[in-house]
């Protein structure tokens, strides 16, 4: 029997390093009923986090998937008469800022996402760069402020910085009843009682008691603001709310926040410790009632990859099929299996989906779904379910999966360029060919990862998004793969730029008795427009002074040519060609020569553009007692640091900064020795600036004698 989809969740949960989210995970699998006891992760015996490297090191790397069922509305703990069974597909995506990827991935599938905070640090920096990725993925949110038996922990602190901060409408719809050691349970505001967890039950029971008579005034104040944020939302309860604000409902107060919280004007904010377990069964409450399920939005929106017209999807089983692949991954017992989010019609196991952007057919041998790196077969997916498949040739990370008889491209996701690179090499000659295949299933797995081979020295390179990133490959390689490599010194992965117009004539010309070679390009080599990356052609000839059928050909040769800068091989991020004149021989000119002639124009050209050596910078953020600072920020200003700002948090001193990568190695260790360990830092990429002259000629001198 098909489930009825407005009773399913896909929600993920995300937040900064160590807020909490896989503790938070563990605890909705243990209350769902899905595990009968809680792992933890300072054990390192987490369900979540799988991976022996997660175990280890108690982060999570991969976004790991799940799916379970809660029961709501229930009073009193038991099921009321209009309870329905919730269909939860959840998934867990890491705080550490070099696994991005997988929480960028994991958004543009998801349908809701409960944002967790710490209540001790409140909005940090990987906090913000998750809060603009969901914006960016327009998808609707919840705040869960989680830690709250913490020292120096702070509820509406919390939330005036997600409004600050974040620039979001943070609205609490709880208030904590006690603090730190002492906190207990909550006020719900929308109902106007309180709960207080038992300690006995692990949090699975509770008693609703009188609101404590110190909170009466707060809990009507706050309660207050939420009806008025509510009416502000909504002008049919405004009216209500003018006449007497107590006469609105409390079933309005539900159905108003729910609109509101699709519409993203307002972010309902609960509150919890999900070590202590106390909290996470209101917030799952929450997540039924306000978070959307996959009806809740209309359609989705794809393109005909044969006439480019706009196509829609609605979320129904009677659509055609149309999924979205956003992971894939290698399990050594399935061998290759592909994450995709299914948006319309029906898949069952063993038969065929188009692939639109190889345009082959793959037959589906198995469907999962998945709990963690555990697979329970199924016979079929259905609209706005996530599952995993296996049985794909050739399947990328952003694929559209769909019907072949009504074909669609679904939006895919982007991705950043790697910044950090090494050089590996594998430690005996048996190893070379394992090296090259292990290499190729984690670059299919990770979009941020690159292999690429340096054609001077002949070297393997590998780039990531950090240390910390290539760290966990290398492991990878080791345990997974059992190749042994030898890596190199980290390399900051430059690039390169123009910086001024110019005008160049390039002719080629090649008579060696027979048939010749011959390309004449006059063309202007410009900076592109900002934010346009790539190459930028524009062709101005006019009257067939080159043949139609060689402008291709000269805009390939200028995108092939970018790949290698003129100053020290690095690529190039983007430029603007435009050809204005050029000539052509009726015998000797051919696609060829009219490529090569634009790789070589461009070498030219590029020195005469004035091309300069970009560099990474990063964005890094601080945290330190306030005896440190002084030493910090010396440091900072020896690594060409530029301070940006200065805060107060939880009693310690925030610095922000811009750093360049190249100063940045080994830097955690240096600030533990500044700060008697005391100081911490997160680190994440900003954007590409130009490098100062007497810098980028050390890097162009070296790159050029590594490659002499």
């Amino acid at each position: 029997m098909a489930r009825d989809l407005r009773y399913t969740r896909n929600i993920g949960i995300a937040a900064h390093i160590d807020a909490g989210k896989t503790t938070t995970t563990e605890r909705i699998l243990f209350y769902t009923g899905k595990t009968h006891k809680i792992g933890e992760v300072h054990d390192g015996a987490s369900t979540m986090d799988w991976m022996e490297q997660e175990a280890e090191r108690g982060i999570t790397i991969q976004s790991a998937a799940t799916t379970c069922s809660w029961t709501f509305p229930t009073e009193n703990g038991k099921p009321t008469d209009e309870a329905k069974d919730y269909h939860f597909n959840i998934i867990d995506t890491p705080g550490h800022v070099d696994f991005t990827v997988e929480v960028n991935r994991s958004l543009r599938v998801l349908d809701g996402l409960v944002f967790l905070f710490s209540a001790v640090d409140g909005v940090e920096p990987q906090s913000e760069t998750n809060w603009r990725l969901a914006d960016n993925y327009k998808v609707p949110r919840m705040g869960f402020v989680n830690k709250m038996d913490r020292q120096g922990s702070n509820f509406l602190a919390v939330c005036q910085q997600v409004k600050d901060m974040l620039k979001s409408n943070a609205v609490p719809i709880v208030l904590p009843i006690g603090d730190e050691v002492d906190f207990k349970g909550v006020v719900d505001l929308v109902k106007n009682r309180a709960i207080v967890w038992h300690e006995a039950t692990q949090g699975a029971t509770f008693d609703i008691v009188d609101i404590p008579a110190d909170m009466v005034d707060d809990v009507r104040k706050y309660r207050g603001q939420l009806i008025e944020e509510v009416a502000a939302y909504d002008e049919s309860l405004l009216e209500k709310y003018m006449e007497d604000e107590d006469s609105i409902t409390e079933d309005e107060i539900h159905a108003a926040l729910r609109a509101a919280v699709m519409d993203m004007s307002i972010i309902p904010m609960t509150c919890g410790s999900s070590f202590k377990n106390k909290g996470v069964q209101f917030m799952l409450d929450a997540v039924c009632r306000y978070l959307p399920s996959p009806v809740d939005k209309e359609a989705i929106e794809g393109t005909n990859p044969d006439t480019e017209a706009p196509v829609i999807r609605k979320p129904s089983v009677t659509e055609p099929f149309a999924a979205l692949a956003f992971k894939i991954a290698t399990d050594p017992y399935v061998g290759r299996l592909a994450f995709f989010r299914a948006y319309s019609g029906r898949l069952d196991a063993g038969s065929y989906v188009l692939n639109s952007r190889s345009g082959n057919k793959e037959r589906i041998s198995r469907i999962y779904q998945m709990h963690a790196n555990k697979q329970n077969p199924i016979e079929y997916i259905e609209a706005g379910d996530i599952g995993a498949a296996v049985g794909f040739k050739d399947i990328k990370t952003g694929d559209t999966l769909c019907d072949e008889k009504h074909p669609i491209v679904l939006e895919s996701m982007v991705f950043p360029d790697p910044v950090i690179g090494i050089a590996v090499e594998p430690k005996t000659k048996a190893d070379v060919d394992k090296m090259g295949m292990a290499l190729a299933k984690l670059a299919e797995e990770d979009p941020t990862f690159q292999v690429k081979t340096d054609e001077a020295s002949g070297q393997t390179i590998i780039s990531g998004m950090g240390e910390l990133h290539l760290d966990i490959i290398v492991d990878r390689l080791r345990r997974e793969f059992k190749v042994e490599v030898n890596q190199g010194q980290p390399q900051v992965e430059y690039k390169e730029a123009i910086t001024a117009k110019a005008n160049h004539r390039e002719v080629y010309k090649k008579q060696s008795g027979g048939r010749g070679k011959f390309a004449d390009i006059v063309f202007a080599m410009e900076p592109a427009e900002e934010g346009k990356a790539g190459l930028t052609f524009v062709n101005e000839i006019k009257g067939g002074n080159i043949p139609k059928e060689y402008i291709p050909s000269v805009e390939k040769g200028f995108r092939e040519a970018m790949k290698s800068g003129p100053l020290a091989g690095f690529e190039m991020d983007s430029m603007k060609i435009t050809l204005t004149d050029g000539s052509f021989h009726a015998v000797d000119s051919d696609s060829l020569s009219f490529e090569l002639a634009a790789k070589m124009g461009y070498k030219e050209a590029a020195k005469a553009a004035r091309a300069v050596l970009m560099e990474p910078i990063m964005k890094l953020e601080v945290l330190t007692p306030e005896e440190n600072m002084g030493d910090i920020v010396g440091d900072l200003n020896r690594r060409r640091g530029q301070v940006n700002n200065m805060d107060d948090r939880a009693g310690a001193k925030v610095i922000k900064a811009s750093v360049p990568l190249s100063e940045m190695f080994g830097y955690v260790t240096s600030l533990r020795t500044l700060s008697s360990g005391r100081a911490t830092s997160t680190m994440e990429f900003s954007h590409y600036a130009e490098t100062p002259s007497n810098i980028a000629e050390e890097v162009i001198k070296k790159t050029r004698g590594a490659n002499a």
